[in-house]
């Protein structure tokens, strides 16, 4: 069933919403313990403050002014589309200009990083890749100098990691050195898991902390006796896809909240889209403002 279908109505969004954070058994964001009552005008009210409120109370979708519909419709598409959607084909989709549309899809983007802060066990795979770069497009007395390989003079440097068959953390980091490398994976991945990784040095400093084995692809290696790192980068292809066939063009102030988008739609691609659809709204619990947006991103 198409989605305006289900959610005929703004007062069809808001019953589902209900549903959704309160199990339909409305609860005060006031006082969660206090008695509620219904009010004429859809409104409920908490007994032990007076105060007055909705389902929308503390959540991304506080004091907006775009429908819900809107918003359903934008939440499901970002959730649902492989390679993620611009900003100016949502505006187009749902008729709002490009600059709302951008805002929303970075509200989108904010509640689903909660999904890319997971702690990995057991067997996990590590490896790093870049954005960015513009040096083959270039003329040669214009190309950014040594930039080739793991250098980040003219690209944006992102680390992942994925426990195999199972869920994916990446982040964007400033570098790719021992110290940052170490700190994120301390971060994510429990001390008694095996890290798998290629044969760059920056990781041999981990090496001292975990469980560590290395593929060498120096040597034309990929994958033998259960060392590989062939999922990382299997994720990696995803990802470039979507950055190069959908976003293009990526500032690197914002890039973290694009890995968030794509560590979402990866971490739960086994379940079906309306279920994919039904978790963001649980996790769509804190209000995100547009400055908020612009300060997070100085």
């Amino acid at each position: 069933m198409a989605l305006y279908e289900l959610f005929p109505t703004e007062e069809a969004c808001i019953k589902h919403l209900e549903a959704i954070n309160w199990h339909d058994k409305p609860v005060s964001p006031f006082d969660k313990t206090s008695r509620v009552y219904k009010l004429k005008s859809g409104k409920y009210r908490c007994k032990n403050t007076g105060k007055n409120f909705t389902v929308r109370i503390g959540t991304m979708f506080e004091k907006t002014k775009i429908s819900l519909r809107k918003w359903f419709i934008a939440i499901w598409l970002v959730t649902n589309h492989k390679i993620g959607l611009s900003s100016y084909q949502l505006a187009n989709d749902i008729e709002v200009t490009q600059k709302t549309a951008w805002y929303m899809l970075h509200k989108i983007r904010h509640a689903m990083r909660l999904a890319n802060e997971n702690i990995l066990e057991e067997a996990v795979e590590i490896d790093e890749t870049v954005v960015g770069g513009k040096n083959g497009n270039r003329h040669k007395d214009k190309k950014v100098p040594h930039s080739q390989g793991r250098s980040h003079k003219d690209k944006f440097p992102v680390v992942g990691m994925i426990q195999r068959e199972n869920l994916m953390n990446a982040r964007a980091t400033p570098d790719t050195k021992s110290d940052t490398l170490s700190a994120f994976i301390k971060e994510y991945i429990h001390p008694d898991a095996i890290i798998y990784t290629d044969e760059y040095n920056a990781y041999d400093q981990i090496g001292f902390s975990y469980t560590r084995f290395y593929v060498d692809h120096s040597k034309k290696l990929y994958s033998y006796d259960h060392i590989t790192t062939n999922r990382i980068e299997g994720a990696w292809t995803h990802f470039k896809r979507m950055v190069k066939g959908t976003y293009r063009t990526l500032l690197k102030k914002y890039l973290q909240k694009y890995v968030d988008e794509f560590v979402y739609r990866y971490n739960l691609r086994d379940i079906s889209n309306s279920d994919r659809f039904n978790c963001f709204l649980c996790c769509a619990d804190t209000r995100y403002t547009y400055k908020q947006i612009r300060k997070s991103a100085a």
